[in-house]
């Protein structure tokens, strides 16, 4: 059999066999038409061009390729669906309907856009949302609108606010946590006496706490005072906005906890989001904290007007820089280039509804910083969370100089002009000699 394989189909050289010799007789006066089975017909024909052969009338001797391509195309596509629509019939709708009660910890933009969607996933659910902003509590519950973010959004009619957190939690299946990072732990530990310690924690924040460098997988337990406090991950390229929108979005649940993850998954699903499944939460919540970072980085380039080749080097740069860090603290990079990482990177630095990207081109165009704060109603992260980046990166001995560069600007203690030609001026050889260090690093690690 090997030799078979080995052997080209079609060769110049006689094939040896065992057959005696054929005879073959010439009659000049009549010409020979040699006819052959038609199953056998495109093998001849490409082996002996110089044996003539009686056109066959069924089939077509021109072939279309852009006909034969569309038809590839075509069947694929079929297989797709069919394969879509297997695996929809046999999806598990139990934890939609075993679930009677979801509370959301914040009343922010995200916070808002989340509670929208669980409420119009099932009208008997209860979706309460458990604010400080008397006014906004007030515009949820009257005018069936967050008066602050979605003033022209009108919110379903089982989504109702409150500012008592006993009554918040009592009872509730699943919890929304939408509370910023830097305020989480000291919001948490105030309402901790109220919350099951079997209740399922979705965490909506991304960021570092700045002093600690926690990320809400260790906030959260800790906060809680439950080290075993049910934990998931929610992260992706999303904007409320969109989603309030009803516009196609994905994103990815990530707990070490798989059947808890595949049961969040379950819970958020819709005809218009869909949810991934990992277990790497931090992969998951490192790209998230350090995509916000790199946003301001892209905004300033954008704000000082440096043009798209030099936006792309940026980007890609800190797109490394996330990877290099994320792996050292244990990260898959499979996540770090997935939905999660690459695809929230790209959302947050190249769209103008980014928070962080707009904090970034006004520091770019000369604005100071606490003048772009105080003008904002929403937080950005990645303004708090660039010193813990970097506090982070020193305990990893890992450099990044991008997002160095941005922990630096905010500190007011570089300018972005500054930065740029210090960056522009880095070593040649410095990125490739850092990729060098950290492969050795692997080898030796796992050596």
């Amino acid at each position: 059999m090997a030799a078979l394989s080995e052997a080209p189909f079609f060769s110049s050289k006689p094939h040896s066999t065992n057959l005696p010799p054929t005879k073959f007789h010439t009659f000049p006066s009549k010409p020979i038409s040699l006819t052959f089975r038609s199953t056998y017909t495109p093998c001849f024909a490409n082996a002996s061009p110089s044996l003539p052969q009686d056109p066959d009338p069924g089939t077509d001797s021109d072939p279309d390729p852009t006909r034969d391509r569309r038809r590839i195309v075509r069947v694929a596509w079929e297989k797709i669906v069919r394969w879509s629509r297997s695996w929809r019939s046999k999806a598990n709708t139990d934890v939609l309907q075993r679930t009677n009660k979801v509370v959301v910890l914040g009343g922010g933009s995200f916070g808002t856009a989340m509670a929208a969607h669980v409420a119009n996933r099932k009208a008997e659910l209860e979706v309460i949302m458990l604010v400080r902003d008397p006014q906004v509590c007030l515009s949820i519950n009257e005018r069936h609108c967050n008066c602050k973010y979605f003033p022209d959004h009108r919110l379903p009619e089982n989504v109702v606010a409150t500012m008592d957190a006993k009554s918040a939690l009592l009872g509730a299946d699943y919890c929304l946590h939408a509370v910023p990072v830097q305020f989480s732990a000291s919001f948490l530990e105030s309402v901790a006496e109220y919350v099951d310690p079997g209740l399922p924690f979705i965490s909506l924040s991304k960021g570092l706490e700045l002093n600690t460098l926690r990320m809400m997988a260790q906030i959260i337990p800790h906060a809680l005072r439950n080290p075993r406090q049910p934990f998931v991950a929610l992260s992706g390229p999303s904007f409320a906005l969109e989603l309030m929108d009803k516009l196609p979005t994905a994103m990815v649940v990530a707990s070490k906890d798989k059947k808890l993850a595949n049961t969040v998954q379950q819970l958020l699903a819709s005809s218009h989001l869909r949810i991934s499944t990992s277990s790497d939460v931090t992969g998951v919540e490192i790209a998230g904290a350090l995509k916000n970072v790199l946003a301001i980085a892209a905004g300033i380039v954008e704000g000082m007007n440096l043009g798209n080749n030099s936006m792309a080097a940026l980007v890609s740069q800190g797109c490394s820089e996330i990877r290099w860090l994320a792996t050292k603290m244990g990260a898959k990079p499979t996540t770090i280039t997935g939905l999660s990482g690459t695809g929230d990177i790209m959302l947050t630095c190249f769209v103008n509804l980014s928070r962080n990207r707009t904090v970034g081109v006004r520091l770019g165009s000369g604005e100071k910083l606490e003048n772009i704060l105080s003008s904002m109603n929403q937080v950005a992260e990645g303004v708090s969370t660039a010193g813990a980046v970097i506090a982070l990166a020193q305990k990893y001995n890992v450099k990044l100089p991008v997002l160095t560069a941005v922990a630096r600007i905010i500190d007011n203690e570089l300018t972005p002009k500054k930065a740029v030609f210090e960056l522009m001026s880095l070593p040649q050889v410095i990125l490739t000699l850092l990729r060098t260090i950290l492969v050795l690093y692997r080898v030796y690690e796992f050596d």
